[in-house]
């Protein structure tokens, strides 16, 4: 027998929870879980809404019942930037789709990606000088749009006006994104030209001057480089054999070439962030660095014996997951956790809150990448951890970002020690991902 909805916050009588929730996303998160438990349904604006914290209830959501789901209002936002890429297209397109892909995030590929990230990183650092203060996450994020455009795409953003205006472009529309989500009304129209709105259409308009010049550089020469364009410009319809359009084609590169320098530029800069607040932990990583790379630029072959590195990104994405909760929508009724759910029910996962949860975390709020050394990943519930989401829509780059994270930490981290410019106040900022706001203003000392 299902169990009846428990009660949740009222809200306001025509916006509901929808202010609270645009004020502080995050905090009325954790405040919800705090003060309802488990389960917590809510009103935002018109439309109902569920909270859920539980790990066994969440895989319900992403795995078990993830057929009865389909992206949730606010994610689907992104269609105005992403069109019918991978993150948001359904049913036998997006299967299509992710099966076209795949073959890009193969184990063996991924691996080979390794020497582009230590390239990349290292030529990073040829510009950066001891003492001198530099905007290390927006120096994440230019290294990171270099990766993955020249490991999926065989695109060369070497020019740092070029990458300049990039990271500009990506930060309006992610500003624009967090805005919108955080409103029940989801504000004004696309079409109205608001400022607000003019600034998002010149940011995208940037953005596919790239994307479409990749696109017309490799249809041009029509060479199969054997990467992700090449993929989905060959790739043909099993029935009819007809290829990809230019905006097929241009929503799933887009779709990658933001989902998969974004993510891994945030989790580096909190990464960074959290190491200069913890000397000791930076210390134990330099010393694993000597120990392991020495004076070298350290490889994949390295990976395995940098255990310490690889806990020290578990944990920063622990406490500051890019992806700082998961939405989806139920597509028909069904079930989560034993209560019922009816079509059109908003479902948010809170990332943030459930990676802080003490049922699962000893001193949860303390930065401890040594709790991953045991078998804590193993004790875990299934979805206590869970920065990548789960079940058949999880990050199909996953693996790409775990390894380019260590990596890029890895080759830095060898050369330099960051610390924190006294007097900032770092604010976690939910738009996309949770960017740290104004930026992190940190003082490089070589080693």
């Amino acid at each position: 027998m299902l169990k009846s909805l428990p009660r949740g916050p009222k809200g306001r009588v025509l916006l509901g929870s929808g202010p609270d929730l645009a004020r502080d996303q995050l905090g009325f998160y954790a405040a919800c879980a705090r003060e309802y438990g488990d389960v917590v349904p809510l009103r935002l604006g018109p439309r109902r809404a569920l909270l859920i914290y539980h790990p066994d209830a969440i895989e319900d959501v992403l795995v078990t019942r993830s057929r009865d789901f389909v992206k949730s209002p606010g994610v689907r936002l992104l269609g105005w930037l992403l069109g019918k890429g991978l993150l948001l297209s359904e049913g036998d397109f997006w299967l299509r789709q992710r099966r076209l892909v795949q073959p890009a995030f193969h184990r063996q590929r991924v691996a080979a990606y390794g020497e582009v990230m230590t390239a990349y990183s290292s030529r990073l650092l040829d510009d950066w000088k001891d003492g001198e203060v530099r905007d290390v996450h927006r120096e994440m994020m230019a290294v990171t749009q270099a990766i993955v455009a020249k490991t999926l795409f065989d695109a060369d953003i070497a020019d740092a006006h070029e990458s300049d205006a990039i990271g500009q472009a990506s930060k309006v529309l992610m500003e624009d994104f967090g805005v919108r989500v955080g409103s029940a009304l989801q504000l004004i129209p696309r079409w109205v030209p608001t400022p607000a709105n003019l600034r998002t259409r010149r940011a995208i308009r940037r953005l596919d001057e790239v994307v479409y010049r990749m696109i017309a550089a490799r249809r041009r020469s029509d060479e199969d480089r054997g990467d992700l364009l090449s993929i989905l410009l060959h790739a043909q319809d099993a029935d009819d054999g007809s290829r990809m359009t230019n905006r097929q084609v241009r929503d799933e590169v887009m779709t990658l070439f933001m989902a998969g320098h974004e993510t891994t530029a945030v989790a580096l800069s909190w990464t960074w962030y959290l190491l200069a607040h913890h000397p000791e932990v930076d210390a134990q990583l330099a010393e694993e660095l000597r120990a392991v790379v020495g004076d070298r630029t350290p490889a994949v072959a390295d990976l395995p014996q940098l255990r310490y590195a690889e806990m020290v990104v578990s944990e920063s994405m622990r406490l500051y997951p890019p992806a700082y909760a998961v939405g989806r929508e139920a597509a028909r009724q069904t079930e989560v956790g034993g209560h019922a759910i009816p079509p059109g029910m908003i479902v948010i996962l809170p990332t943030w809150v459930v990676h802080r949860d003490p049922r699962w975390y000893e001193v949860p709020e303390a930065f401890r990448p040594e709790r991953w050394g045991g078998d804590l990943a193993r004790r875990l519930p299934r979805f206590a951890y869970f920065p990548f989401g789960g079940g058949p829509r999880q990050c199909i780059g996953n693996g790409f970002a775990t390894m380019e994270a260590i990596l890029v930490l890895a080759t830095i981290a060898r050369r330099f020690r960051l610390t924190m410019v006294p007097g900032q106040r770092i604010t976690p900022t939910p738009y996309v991902t949770v960017r740290p706001e104004p930026g992190l203003r940190m003082r490089l000392a070589r080693r």
